[in-house]
């Protein structure tokens, strides 16, 4: 595979303008889709990653991105995975505006949209947007999204932490962002469900990519199985822990929560509100990030199964996200930097082999399916950010090298393969581009460019 930064000024150039062909290609009036292949309308953390890449060339755009996103948030602050596009016909993607029927629920927006939710990184998003290129126009825009964003926050703070212990609850996995990871296989063991009930759909995947590479039909019976449970209560959260079948702390979509605290008291700071309930809250998040979900047996974070008040055994790239939090304690940072060092994930200086999504010793790693092995963009950024927040440049610069190489080798893929950088799933994907403009712009620093701390 490649593992260069670029290989100088031309090809860095090169990647950029792949980048933002990328992104131009899949600018959709308001919004950016993900891919024009296999998913057609707005997805809720795709446009938060995406903004950050797009401050670098089309700050505007960037902050298009976001309003649009928001401008579909729900009455009790969720920001829905997906707000789909009206100009699409029906069945463009499954499943669909009319498999999930948001407005039938109370205090659903007028668009269309899924009533799940994704991990909340788009305050952070925003910061990074402002920080890029600080201006008047952007601190109006810090000013209008706050509100919004804190109602993001309050939502999954209020309704969502199920267990009582300060963390919010996943209902799907298709929340935590990682939909078929290893990480849910013995959760969603207990949800009741049979591939046979997929006979009666059409998978629109698996018409784009091999369906090897993807979940299985059971895996599908089963997310549709936990959309119903929702569902049939209108996406309200009192009594989920009486009624729904999958209730899961996850360690990356609670870090984002901790990230969000902190992200929310720096634009505190900029727009004239209080910053300090932000970090007190920030705080407490850390804290019981550690006390519910670290595992000081195995060194690292691991989903909490709250129906089975157990820790998940998978060892997955999710225990290493922690590390986006600036107050995570020494030992806890120490113990994910030797995870992600360890032959399961082979961070270093110098990368054979690009970061893996799952443990790559483990017996059910697969390096072609989606979330079970392959390496993705967005989990090598929240790992690099954090990196550089923990004051380890070296470790960080070989992760970014590595993400760099993979696009250089095989161009702006959904996702790679673990051994070789082979590019997989969708082409021309919008979050790639989007956080492959960002680490070339960290490496600019040198050359009299703006690097983002």
């Amino acid at each position: 595979m490649v593992t260069g930064d670029g290989g100088g000024p031309a090809e860095a150039d090169q990647l950029r303008r792949l980048a933002v062909a990328t992104l131009d290609g899949n600018w959709e009036h308001d919004h950016t889709v993900p891919s024009r292949t296999l998913y057609p309308h707005q997805w809720s953390w795709d446009s938060a990653f995406i903004a950050i890449g797009l401050a670098h060339v089309r700050p505007d755009r960037a902050w298009q991105e976001l309003r649009t996103l928001f401008a579909a948030q729900w009455a009790d602050g969720r920001v829905p995975h997906i707000v789909f596009n009206p100009r699409l016909r029906v069945g463009a993607y499954f499943p669909g505006p009319q498999f999930w029927g948001s407005e039938r629920a109370d205090g659903a927006p007028a668009a269309a949209t899924s009533g799940i939710v994704q991990p909340p990184v788009h305050a952070l998003a925003a910061w990074l947007v402002h920080r890029r290129a600080p201006s008047t126009a952007s601190r109006a825009a810090l000013t209008e999204l706050y509100p919004a964003l804190v109602a993001q926050q309050s939502y999954l703070t209020e309704r969502r932490d199920v267990a009582r212990g300060g963390l919010a609850c996943v209902v799907h996995p298709w929340e935590s962002g990682l939909d078929n990871s290893p990480a849910w296989d013995e959760p969603m063991a207990a949800v009741p469900a049979d591939a046979a009930v997929m006979r009666a759909y059409t998978r629109h995947d698996t018409a784009h990519a091999d369906a090897a590479h993807r979940p299985t039909d059971l895996d599908y019976a089963r997310y549709l199985a936990m959309v119903e449970s929702y569902r049939r209560h209108d996406y309200r959260d009192d009594g989920l822990a009486d009624r729904h079948p999958f209730l899961v702390e996850c360690p990356l979509f609670n870090a984002a929560r901790g990230a969000a605290e902190h992200a929310l008291a720096d634009i505190a700071g900029v727009i004239g509100a209080d910053p300090v309930p932000h970090r007190d809250r920030a705080r407490r998040i850390t804290e019981a990030l550690v006390d519910r979900l670290f595992d000081p047996v195995t060194g690292t974070f691991q989903p909490r199964d709250v129906r089975a008040d157990r820790l998940v055994s998978a060892r997955t790239a999710l225990g290493l996200t922690p590390l986006i939090l600036p107050d995570l304690p020494p030992r806890q940072v120490a113990a994910v930097v030797t995870e992600a060092g360890s032959a399961r994930f082979g961070l270093a200086r110098r990368m054979d082999r690009p970061l893996p999504s799952h443990d790559r010793t483990a017996g059910d790693f697969e390096p072609l399916r989606y979330w079970r092995g392959p390496s993705w963009m967005n989990l090598n950024w929240l790992l690099w950010r954090g990196l550089r927040t923990h004051g380890r440049p070296d470790l960080a610069a070989g992760l970014r090298r590595s993400m760099i190489g993979l696009v250089a080798g095989a161009g702006c893929h959904e996702y790679f393969h673990p051994d070789t950088g082979a590019g997989l799933g969708s082409a021309a994907f919008g979050w790639t581009a989007a956080l492959l403009l960002d680490a070339l712009a960290s490496g600019d620093a040198g050359r009299g460019g703006a690097a983002e701390a």
